[in-house]
C-alpha cells in the first residue's frame, strides 16, 4: 500500500539508516562493492587476510573486492551493511527482503552478566554483519567441544544483514537491573485499543532483537546465534518470520505491496532524508532521557488479515477502503501513485486518510513492516498478514494517536485484526569496536 499498513501505518515510512551508510549501498560511494564479495566460506579460508577485510568491514565500510567494468550495488552482491554509527543499522537502511524478529526475556538475575552477555552478543554482531562466523566458526575446533557457530550460513554472503536491538519496559523494573529510574518517559505501557485481540504468547518481550537480510538464512542464523550465546541467561519469548517487504526506505524504487495486494510505503520517510530522520525518528538531546539520544522508539505489531474475506470483496470497494487504486497506486482522484492526495474526495473511514499525518496533527512514523504466512488456523484459513514494524522519535506523539484514530473508524478494521503488539526503546548506534549494545544504558 502506499500509506496503507493495516491498523497504524502513517502516511509516510522509515527512512533508511543515515545518509552515510545509505550512500555505502550505492554504485561508486565509499568502497565499491562488487558481484565478488566474499563469502562467509571464503573469508574463514584466508586466515589472517580475512580477518583484516572482516574488520574493515566491521569498522563501516561494505565489504568489497575487485573492480572493474562489472560494478554493482552492494544489495546485488550481498555485500555488508556498516554495523558502527551513530544509529543503529535497521532503521533508515534500505529495507532488505526478509525478516527475523525475537523477543527474549532475560532471565539471569544478575546485572553484570546481563552487561556481559551484551557484549557478547555486540561482538558476534559485529562478525555476523560482516558476512563472518561467530568466533571461530563452525569446524575445525576441538572435536570435543561444540563448535562456536552452528554453521548454516557458511558460504553465504553478508546479504546486508542488519541486527537491531530495543530494550522493552520489562527490563526497567524495580529490583531488576537497577534501571528503573532510567525508563524513558516515551516507552510507555500501550494501551489496548478498540479491536485488539492481543496474545500474550506473542506479546512483550524484555529485549527484542530484528535480523533484517536479504537471505532468509542469513537472518534466521543471526537469531539463532544470539540465542545460543544467551541460552540459560535469555530465553525466546516468541519470534515472527517475515517476507516480501511491504514499506520502503528508499522511494527511487518501486513500492512494494502488502498481502491484500495494494502498495505500500509510497510516502514513507526517505532514508536519505536527513531532516524528516532528525524530526520524526531519531531521538534528540532534551527529549527525556540523555542515554537515548541518537536512538528511537519501536512498536511491534502482529496484524492478522482475513484474506479470505478479503479476497471476496469487489476491487471497488477495496479501493474505498483504502483510499488508493489497485493498480497504479494513486490518490483517489489522481492518476499517479505519489501524487499528493486530497483526503476530502475519499470517504471519510478510508484507511489512507486516517493514517495520514494531516488528519493525526502532524504524527509521522517510520515504517518497516512485512508480510507472513505462518500455516494454518486449524479452520481452513491461511494465518496471514503483516508485521507492522514502526520506529519513531516519541510513541506518545507517533503511533498512539495514529492508532487510536485507526481504530477508531479505519473501515479496514473489518478484514484485519491486532493480535500481537510490543514496544522497545532502540537505544542509538554502538561507534566503535569498544562499545557494544546498551552501553549508554548502563553506563
Amino acid at each position: 500500500m502506499t500509506e496503507p499498513t493495516p491498523q497504524a501505518a502513517a502516511q509516510q515510512e522509515p527512512q533508511t539508516q543515515t545518509q552515510t551508510q545509505a550512500q555505502a549501498e550505492q554504485p561508486g560511494a565509499g568502497e565499491p562493492a562488487t558481484a565478488t564479495a566474499p563469502s562467509r566460506r571464503t573469508v574463514l579460508g584466508w586466515g589472517g587476510a580475512g580477518l583484516a577485510l572482516g574488520a574493515a568491514a566491521a569498522g563501516g565500510a561494505a565489504a568489497a573486492l575487485g573492480g572493474g567494468p562489472d560494478m554493482v550495488s552492494a544489495a546485488a552482491a550481498g555485500a555488508a551493511v556498516p554495523f558502527h554509527g551513530e544509529h543503529q543499522a535497521g532503521i533508515a537502511t534500505p529495507v532488505q527482503d526478509r525478516l527475523h524478529f525475537a523477543a527474549f526475556d532475560v532471565k539471569t538475575k544478575s546485572r553484570e552478566e546481563l552487561i556481559e552477555l551484551l557484549k557478547e552478543w555486540t561482538e558476534a554482531a559485529r562478525l555476523m554483519t560482516a558476512g563472518r562466523p561467530v568466533g571461530e566458526g563452525g569446524f575445525g575446533g576441538l572435536p570435543e567441544a561444540p563448535p562456536d557457530d552452528t554453521g548454516e550460513a557458511l558460504g553465504l554472503k553478508a546479504s546486508r544483514l542488519t541486527l537491531t536491538i530495543g530494550f522493552g519496559p520489562g527490563l526497567f523494573a524495580k529490583g531488576r537491573f537497577g534501571l528503573e529510574g532510567k525508563r524513558p518517559e516515551a516507552l510507555v505501557d500501550l494501551e489496548l485499543f478498540p479491536g485488539d485481540n492481543l496474545d500474550p504468547a506473542r506479546s512483550g518481550g524484555d529485549i527484542c532483537v530484528q535480523a533484517c537480510a536479504d537471505d532468509p538464512q542469513v537472518a534466521v542464523h543471526a537469531i539463532r546465534q544470539l540465542a545460543r550465546i544467551g541460552f540459560g541467561k535469555t530465553a525466546v519469548r516468541w519470534s515472527q518470520l517475515g517476507f516480501g517487504k511491504t514499506s520502503s526506505t528508499t522511494p527511487d524504487e518501486q513500492t512494494p505491496r502488502n498481502m491484500m495486494g495494494f502498495k505500500d510505503g509510497t510516502r514513507n520517510i526517505s532514508g536519505t532524508d536527513k531532516a524528516a530522520l532528525d524530526k520524526h525518528v531519531w531521538v534528540g538531546p532534551g527529549d527525556g532521557s540523555d542515554w537515548m539520544t541518537g536512538g528511537s522508539y519501536l512498536v511491534a505489531r502482529r496484524i492478522r488479515m482475513n484474506i479470505e474475506i478479503w479476497d471476496r470483496t469487489p476491487l471497488r470497494e477495496q479501493e474505498d477502503i483504502f483510499g488508493r487504486d489497485k493498480g497504479e497506486g494513486a490518490p483517489v482522484g489522481k492518476s499517479k501513485e505519489r501524487d499528493e492526495p486530497f483526503l476530502k474526495a475519499m470517504k471519510p473511514e478510508a484507511h489512507v486518510r486516517l493514517a495520514h499525518p494531516d488528519t493525526n496533527n502532524g504524527a509521522t512514523i517510520l515504517r518497516r513492516g512485512y508480510s507472513f504466512t505462518d500455516g494454518t488456523d486449524g479452520l481452513g484459513r491461511l494465518d496471514a498478514g503483516l508485521f507492522f514494524l514502526a520506529y519513531q522519535r516519541d510513541v506518545r506523539k507517533g503511533f498512539v494517536p495514529i492508532q487510536r484514530q485507526l481504530a477508531k473508524a479505519d473501515v479496514l478494521n473489518e478484514y484485519i485484526q491486532h493480535v500481537g503488539s510490543a514496544i522497545f526503546a532502540v537505544p542509538p548506534g554502538v561507534r566503535d569496536k569498544d562499545d557494544w549494545w546498551g552501553r549508554t544504558l548502563f553506563a
